[in-house]
């Protein structure tokens, strides 16, 4: 479980296409604490980090990940979000993030206020009602607070420190970005008989 507080920006150095899936290899600072087979959030998706080792680590992307997710639209020189997964005593500063992303949405939109920025994204419609005012959302495994929902978008606006601590300084207008909404909202629809989710990974 992770909590969507991002701890460090890594850089893609290198993607492979497998006969399934595909394998990812990732600098970052974070390689050091790592060991094989822990979870590691890449971009809100949770994966098992691999071959880790001077500096950098290696996982492996399934094929249902590859189809529901961005990663396979990564390249050398990507950076990507990296939060290593929730010690039983640690803080939990954000909210429930599981690493299970429900879909892949399209930045439409970044203004800078001042000091803020926001960023306006469309969703897929099955996502809409689990998106609501004032609720968490991950938007790469951001945890982030709904501003805004309307007409099958929502915005969310972004404090300077989170700005400068993730790869949202990267983002553009038509970027995908991997959205996953908060566990709570989807447990209440399923036992209540309305999910309209149904392809979780």
């Amino acid at each position: 479980m992770f909590t969507g507080i991002i701890e460090s920006v890594g850089t893609v150095t290198d993607k492979a296409f497998l006969a399934s899936g595909l394998r990812i290899c990732i600098d970052t600072g974070l390689a050091t604490e790592l060991r094989d087979g822990e979870s590691i959030a890449v971009n809100g998706v949770c994966l098992t980090a691999v071959a880790i080792g001077q500096g950098r680590f290696e996982a492996d992307v399934s094929p249902e990940t590859v189809r529901v997710t961005s990663l396979a639209g990564l390249d050398a020189g990507s950076t990507v979000n990296l939060e290593r997964a929730l010690a039983a005593n640690g803080r939990f500063g954000g909210h429930v993030v599981q690493g299970h992303v429900d879909d892949v949405g399209t930045v439409t939109e970044i203004t800078s206020e001042v000091d803020f920025w926001r960023i306006k994204v469309r969703c897929p419609e099955e996502l809409l009602p689990y998106i609501v005012h004032k609720g968490a959302i991950a938007v790469d495994g951001i945890s982030l607070t709904v501003a805004k929902v309307e007409q099958g978008e929502f915005d969310v606006q972004i404090v300077p420190f989170t700005w400068q601590h993730t790869n949202l300084d990267s983002r553009s207008s038509g970027d995908q970005v991997n959205l996953e909404c908060d566990i709570i909202g989807k447990y209440v629809g399923r036992i209540l008989g309305c999910s309209s989710l149904d392809k979780d990974v």
